[in-house]
């Protein structure tokens, strides 16, 4: 195999704070690697911070116009000088080790495109603490974005805060796509019908803050339930049941609470003790109990704001067959 050259891609919006502990923790890493940095169009830019790390690291820095992550990250790579990208989010940190675990497992089972989980550090509030844990948990997601799966599913698709590409890969894909967010399972299924080996990488997992509050939290999940049912309509060979959990969750709680009316229980004891599995865990987890009921909340809003946003979406892209640019606009970027 080719010695592998690491280039990280990093698009920005308005998050100077967020890059420069994104590059604190870059700076730790011993292998060498170059950083590339896209600021996607911000009235509030990284630029000075960039340029205070230019001394620790092998760092460029791009300004264009706002076009979204996906093409940034695509603007980044043709840029970049290595041989593979590795695409991260403003908002994570990257433990030490991270790239000489990537690095070890490349060179033992090659990947084309990898993904990896991510976790919560102790410095995190306690939302997003519970936000992390709604979104990695083996009882709320299956665990595969944490990676907490005893073996990863080959329908497996990394996150693009947390992915690796190789150049051929991104080369003959043409990269990230126009929809957002969906672009990056987008992506990892179009590597998948060429026949690129995509998989997953456990111990390769960053700190990922996600969002600060719950309401940035639901419009989040709500739009990755929007984009979903797009993708299904252009890969019908991607379509799972667990996809409709979230949806059938939130019909099945409502459906409970109105039986409480006529005193009828037996969904709301199904719900009361999920809920209070989640809790345990939660607390098993972080040994808090604000986080733990925090993560009721987190899980809750998860389910609901996905399976909403799933199935008007599913209704107008796969039953009446709306054309996705028209119906949502604003989950499209213009090249």
């Amino acid at each position: 195999m080719v010695e592998l050259y690491f280039s990280f891609i990093i698009p920005v919006y308005n998050r100077p704070q967020e890059i420069k502990e994104l590059l604190e923790s870059l700076s730790l890493i011993d292998n060498a690697f170059e950083v590339v940095i896209v600021e996607d169009g911000s009235q509030n830019t990284c630029e000075d911070v960039v340029d205070e790390y230019k001394d620790k690291l092998n760092i460029s820095y791009y300004f264009k116009e706002n076009s979204g992550p996906g093409d940034s990250r695509n603007f980044g790579m043709h840029r970049a000088k290595g041989n593979y990208f590795i695409i991260l989010d403003s908002d994570v940190i990257v433990p030490e080790k991270y790239l000489k675990t990537v690095s070890t497992a490349l060179s033992t089972n090659y990947l084309d495109c990898f993904g990896s989980g991510d976790k919560a550090l102790d410095s995190f509030s306690s939302v997003q603490k519970a936000i992390d844990f709604s979104m990695t948990s083996l009882i709320t997601t299956g665990g595969i974005r944490g990676g907490k799966q005893s073996k990863i599913s080959r329908s497996y698709e990394p996150r693009s805060f947390n992915m690796g590409i190789s150049r051929a890969a991104f080369l003959a894909s043409g990269g990230f796509g126009r929809i957002h967010p969906g672009e990056d399972p987008d992506l990892s299924i179009r590597l998948k019908k060429l026949k690129f080996k995509v998989g997953y990488i456990h111990g390769a997992h960053v700190y990922h803050k996600r969002r600060t509050d719950f309401n940035k939290f639901a419009l989040q999940v709500y739009k990755f339930g929007l984009a979903r049912p797009i993708l299904i309509s252009r890969y019908p060979e991607t379509s799972k049941l667990t996809y409709w959990f979230p949806f059938f969750y939130t019909i099945g709680l409502l459906i409970g609470l109105v039986l409480l009316l006529f005193k009828l229980y037996f969904i709301i004891y199904f719900y009361a003790l999920y809920n209070f599995l989640v809790f345990v865990d939660s607390f098993v987890d972080y040994k808090n109990l604000k986080i733990a009921l925090l993560s009721l909340i987190a899980t809750n809003i998860q389910f609901s704001s996905y399976g909403l946003g799933f199935i008007s979406s599913y209704i107008k892209i796969c039953i009446l067959k709306k054309i996705p640019e028209k119906t949502f606009p604003k989950l499209f970027f213009d090249k």
